[in-house]
């Protein structure tokens, strides 16, 4: 979540942040933990990548596709962050990659909410 640091809900799913940088603070909502600073926190990557069954019958093109080919959309974004200073569990957050704004947070092995498919 991106909150405003004076800001005195922290209950609000999106609040916009205001135009000084310094005032601002990434805070990212632990699923067991509640909210912290995103210093606390390890982005590992974009979440719902299935690793392939049999990578030993991927071809070199297939394996590199898997290993280091990411969407990189603007935009909604899902993505794995790790509670590393804290609880140390893996969950998703989905976020708005061009305003940082977290539209929500939900276990690994979920589905983010509102997706229908």
């Amino acid at each position: 979540m991106i909150l405003d640091r004076q800001a005195s809900d922290q209950s609000s799913k999106i609040t916009a942040c205001n135009n000084n940088a310094e005032d601002n603070v990434l805070l990212i909502e632990c699923p067991w933990c509640g909210l912290r600073d995103e210093s606390e926190f390890s982005y590992s990557g974009e979440a719902h990548i299935a690793r392939p069954l049999r990578p030993q019958e991927l071809t070199d093109e297939e394996w590199a596709d898997y290993l280091f080919y990411r969407r990189n959309s603007r935009g909604r974004h899902l993505e794995q962050w790790n509670h590393a200073s804290g609880c140390r569990r893996f969950f998703n957050v989905e976020r708005n990659t061009v305003t940082y704004q977290i539209k929500s947070v939900y276990q690994i092995g979920e589905r983010p909410p509102g997706d229908e498919s």
